[in-house]
C-alpha cells in the first residue's frame, strides 16, 4: 500500500476562489461529495444517529455556502481547515445538547457555552490531539475516495487483485491462484495500479488540500 505524506491543515485558495462562483457547478459538487461524507463519518463516530449527522452536514455545508465569500475576502491563507473543524465541531455538540434538552422538563433549558455573537472565522484554539484526530481522519478519507475512484476506472479483476495485494496484504500466489492469473500479471498490476491511485490522491489533495 502506498505512503502517504502528511500535509499541513490547508485548503488551497484556488478551490475556495472557484467555490465563490455558484455557477460552478463541478467544485461545489466535489465539494460537497467529499466533505459532506466526510462530516458525516466524523459525527456518527462521535457517536450521533445517522439522522443527526445528516443534520451536522446539511449546517456546515450551508454555513460554509453562506460564509465563503467573506472568507475569501479576510485571505487568512490556511485557516479554512480549521474554521472548518471548529464548525463541525460545535454542530455536533449543539446535536448533543439538543439530547439533554429534550431529556429535561418543560421550561427548563441547557446553556450553551457558544455566544450567539461569537465570529467562527476567528481562530479558537483546539487541543492537539483533536487536531491530529481531524488530520488523521481527513487523509484516510482522501485515500478511500481515491481508491473508490481507482475501483472505477480499472476492470474488476484487476482492481481486486490490487486490493488484496496492497490492502489486505495476500500473497501473491495465493492471488493468482484464487483470480487465475500468473504471479507476474499481479505484480503488473499492483505496480500500474499503485501509481495510478497515487495520482489519484494527489489530484483529490491539489483540489481540496
Amino acid at each position: 500500500m502506498p505512503t502517504l505524506s502528511q500535509p499541513s491543515l490547508l485548503t488551497r485558495p484556488s478551490l475556495l476562489h472557484r467555490l465563490r462562483d455558484w455557477r460552478d457547478n463541478s467544485s461545489w459538487e466535489e465539494f460537497h461529495r467529499l466533505y459532506r461524507r466526510f462530516i458525516h463519518g466524523l459525527a456518527t463516530r462521535a457517536g450521533l444517529s445517522s439522522s443527526e449527522a445528516d443534520e451536522v452536514v446539511q449546517e456546515v455545508l450551508q454555513n460554509v455556502a453562506q460564509r465563503i465569500s467573506d472568507y475569501e475576502i479576510r485571505d487568512r491563507r490556511g485557516a479554512f481547515r480549521r474554521w472548518l473543524m471548529n464548525q463541525t465541531r460545535w454542530r455536533i455538540a449543539d446535536k448533543f445538547r439538543q439530547r439533554d434538552q429534550a431529556s429535561l422538563p418543560d421550561g427548563t433549558h441547557v446553556v450553551s457555552p457558544l455566544n450567539d455573537h461569537c465570529d467562527p472565522m476567528e481562530d479558537v484554539p483546539v487541543e492537539n490531539d483533536i487536531v491530529d484526530f481531524w488530520e488523521v481522519e481527513w487523509q484516510q478519507h482522501i485515500l478511500n475516495t481515491a481508491m473508490e475512484c481507482l475501483a472505477r476506472q480499472v476492470p474488476a479483476k484487476h482492481f481486486q487483485a490490487f486490493e488484496l495485494y496492497s490492502r489486505q496484504g495476500w500473497p501473491v500466489r495465493r492471488i493468482a491462484h484464487d483470480l487465475e492469473m500468473n504471479a507476474a500479471t499481479v505484480y503488473l498490476i499492483a505496480h500500474r495500479l499503485t501509481k495510478r491511485l497515487r495520482n489519484e490522491v494527489d489530484r483529490l489533495r491539489d483540489r481540496h488540500g
